[in-house]
């Protein structure tokens, strides 16, 4: 484009040649002559697809009647029917109208697995779908459980293999020292169950199972938990003074052993006022004290202080 006018002027004193000015305004012309087809009688640039790319390499510019044509991107393929593939450039340098001719290539269909299900994400087989794999219950997978509908070449495959659906199977869990498994088996299917016991003990105290009793094949050798110990689990006899036991008693306290206390009148309780034999043989939580001394608020309040609490808000409270 010609952004500029460039004039010239005789020097002083000398004038001004009427050829040399008719030589210079002849070269403007012909200079605007020639650029102005390349700004007002041309087509831009041609119109980009999705699904569709030009053929060869595009030009600066293109003069009308030129036609440019469009081949299909990987992973599609032409329409059924066919659309034109092709644009021309019009008389008003715009391209007639095009629309995509293309469409995306189907991969295989791959059904459902046995003892299983796909789902195919977009409800499609078309190139970038997805395809979702579930196993039945009582079944897990083995391999990919997510496909891709990909390019492969010239064409689209799925990514991987198909995954299998295999039985869920757990092995016998392991024995315990002192105890023992019913129904015992080589093997065990999805949701079937051990029940462990303990062996009666041949010294003066019997052995608590500590743990679950009973374990659930849940998943490929996996249970629903680890294997119970049979051990002795035996606590002290726990003695509150100032206060007594009022629930619980025997003479041994063994695993799982609940006893509950109060204190003696006068006397108010700083603890829990129910502890538990635990796996360890200690008791939880401690055992708790019986003092003169009112528990202070990061005590637990027991039911039994509710009375004595009540008479000491009334005496200070002044409003009552």
């Amino acid at each position: 484009m010609i952004a500029a006018y460039v004039s010239h002027k005789a020097p002083p004193g000398r004038p001004e040649s009427p050829l040399f000015t008719w030589c210079f305004a002849g070269m403007i012309f012909v200079a605007l002559v020639l650029l102005l087809p390349i700004f007002s009688d041309a087509c831009g640039d041609p119109p980009r697809f999705e699904t569709m790319r030009l053929q060869g390499a595009p030009k600066p510019n293109y003069s009308p009647g030129e036609t440019i044509h469009y081949e299909c991107r990987l992973g599609f393929q032409p329409m059924a029917p066919p659309l034109p593939p092709s644009a021309v450039c019009q008389d008003d340098n715009t391209w007639s109208p095009l629309q995509e001719a293309c469409t995306r290539k189907l991969c295989p269909n791959l059904g459902d697995p046995v003892n299983g299900q796909v789902n195919y994400v977009n409800g499609s087989t078309m190139f970038g779908s997805q395809a979702h794999y579930f196993c039945n219950e009582g079944f897990y997978m083995i391999g990919s459980r997510i496909l891709y509908c990909e390019i492969s070449g010239n064409n689209v495959i799925w990514g991987d293999n198909p995954p299998l659906c295999e039985r869920i199977l757990c092995a016998t869990p392991r024995n315990i020292t002192n105890g023992r498994i019913t129904n015992y088996k080589d093997e065990y299917e999805y949701n079937e169950i051990v029940t462990y016991s303990c062996n009666p003990s041949d010294g003066p105290d019997e052995y608590s199972l500590v743990g679950e009793s009973v374990l659930v094949c849940v998943d490929s050798d996996r249970w629903s938990s680890d294997s119970p110990q049979c051990k002795v689990v035996k606590c002290e006899y726990p003695v509150v003074e100032h206060g007594k036991m009022v629930s619980g008693f025997r003479k041994k306290f063994y695993y799982k052993s609940q006893v509950a206390f109060e204190c003696n009148q006068g006397f108010y309780l700083h603890g829990s006022n129910t502890i538990v034999c635990g796996a360890n043989s200690t008791w939880e939580p401690k055992i708790p004290m019986c003092t003169k001394a009112y528990p202070s608020p990061s005590d637990e309040l027991q039911p039994e202080h509710f009375e004595d609490l009540g008479i000491i808000l009334v005496i200070n409270n002044p409003a009552l």
